[in-house]
């Protein structure tokens, strides 16, 4: 079996709904994952906040979030296994 990468993007999530709104998704995705992991497919991942949000420019100069200009940044990332990228989407 191989090793898939997904990489999940968001939005600062408190700017665009309630804490009950943002508290449902959590739940649907960690509902979401269980059923991966469920299946002895899930291998590893981890969320970032937005507020945790780095841009590394040029000389290596690295600038702490948030940046009022990004709209997205990367929220969530999970390896899977799967016989195919068509199964691991």
């Amino acid at each position: 079996m191989n090793k898939f990468i997904l990489i999940f993007r968001h939005a600062d999530g408190n700017k665009v709904v309630s804490p009950e709104q943002l508290q449902t998704w959590m739940k649907q995705a960690m509902d979401w994952i269980s059923s991966i992991a469920a299946q002895n497919k899930f291998v590893s991942g981890n969320g970032r906040s937005f507020n945790e949000s780095r841009v590394v420019g040029h000389n290596n100069v690295m600038t702490n979030g948030p940046f009022g200009d990004i709209k997205e940044t990367i929220g969530v990332y999970i390896y899977v296994k799967a016989e195919s990228l068509e199964q691991a989407v």
